[in-house]
């Protein structure tokens, strides 16, 4: 079986955690915390202009010595972002985080605009709950095939 990001998102009935580019650092991970994620969206009305994460955060505040209170969003903000669209394969996600190093994917629809957004952990528990299924369907043929209640020593 092969979800696409379409199957995936389509069980999400709110739209993805954003912040304005002209928000403060500080405001940024307020949101973050409040939704229990490691990355908003940035949003320019409804134009994705960049994705701030923990990894931003951490590289570009604290170690350089800013204050997330007075630091906007825009100045630390990953603005180069590389997005996949409702097509792309759960499999094919997983190739490229782990290729690029990425830990959240902004997902647009066929119109380019932002459906949603994916994460690292979003990729990893379809793929278990794939691999359970397949399990199962194998033990089901298994069973009816050979009438077999247990494995066979």
């Amino acid at each position: 079986m092969t979800t696409t990001l379409k199957q995936l998102l389509s069980n999400r009935h709110q739209p993805p955690a954003a912040v304005n580019p002209d928000d403060t650092v500080f405001h940024a991970l307020q949101v973050m915390a409040d939704n229990n994620i490691g990355a908003v969206l940035v949003l320019d009305g409804k134009r994705l202009v960049g994705i701030f994460s923990e990894r931003d955060y951490a590289r570009k505040v604290i170690l350089l010595g800013k204050a997330s209170r007075d630091t906007k969003v825009r100045e630390i903000m990953t603005d180069k972002v590389l997005c996949v669209t409702l097509s792309h394969t759960v499999e094919e996600c997983m190739a490229i985080m782990s290729n690029r190093h990425f830990r959240h994917l902004p997902v647009l629809d066929g119109g380019g605009e932002l459906a949603g957004i994916v994460s690292i952990g979003d990729l990893v528990a379809e793929t278990i709950r794939e691999q359970k299924l397949a399990i199962e369907q194998l033990e089901r043929y298994i069973v009816s095939d050979y009438g077999m209640t247990q494995s066979p020593d």
